[in-house]
Parts: structure tokens; sequence; C-alpha cells
């Protein structure tokens, strides 16, 4: 029979937020996608915001301002209104994880970000080193 002590200490295991340990390199999906007519659409836009460990607005958001388009996310794919070269999407991608994803400090991408309710600040948090230092508003 396991303790109350044991329980709680399950609970609180559950709760901790993973961090990866292994000395893999990042990598970063390329798009996939297609151009239909003058809309270029992303297919595994979704796949990327998730192995970014990102919300999908706030990655959108930033393609979309970066590119300077208009679209918007159907299901896992993102539609931008324009014709978009995936050389140029690419390299926007490794940007914001270059930005909103990798620690500066240790180079993990086992981080988070985390709003300051006193300033409204977003602050990038290390789960692996423990650095905190703000990033950008898009």
């Amino acid at each position: 029979m396991t303790s109350n002590y044991e329980k709680l200490l399950d609970e609180a295991y559950s709760k901790v937020k993973q961090v990866d340990t292994s000395t893999e390199r990042f990598e970063i999906p390329k798009i996939e996608g297609r151009v239909e007519g003058k809309k270029t659409i992303l297919t595994n836009f979704l796949n990327i915001a998730n192995h970014l460990r990102r919300k999908p607005e706030h990655f959108q958001k930033f393609i979309l301002k970066e590119l300077a388009t208009s679209g918007q996310i159907d299901g896992t794919w993102l539609i931008l209104n324009n014709k978009v070269p995936s050389a140029k999407i690419n390299a926007k991608i490794e940007q914001y994880a270059k930005e909103f994803v990798l620690c500066k400090e240790c180079g993990k991408p086992d981080t988070e970000l985390l709003k300051d309710s006193d300033t409204s600040v977003t602050i990038k948090h290390c789960l692996a080193c423990g650095a905190k230092y703000p990033v950008r508003k898009i």
C-alpha cells in the first residue's frame, strides 16, 4: 500500500515539465506545402508548431508578420494569401526558433514563454538551465 507522501510525490512529478536530456541536435522540420493559384498552403504548419512547443496562434502571428502577408489556419494547415517560396518560409521558421524557442545561454529548446503580470512583458524561461530573458512582442 502506498503512503500519502508517495501519492503526493507521484502527483508532483506528473505536474513537473519534462526537460529533454538527450544530446541530439534540435532539428526544425522543413515546411511542406504547395502553391494553389495565388495562395501558399503549408500542410505541416501545426506539426511544426507542436515540435517547437509553441501555440499555433503565436507562431502564425510571427510568420504572417515576417512574411508581410495575411493568412489563416485551416485545420492543420496555414494558408498564406500570397505566393511565398519555401526557402523564405524555412528561414523565418529558423528565425522564430532562434528568437522564441532556443535558450540563448545553453542552446536547448526546453523553454517556455511566460507573461509577466506586472509589466506584461513576455519572458522566455529555460527549463534546462533556468535562464530568463525578455522577448519582443509580436
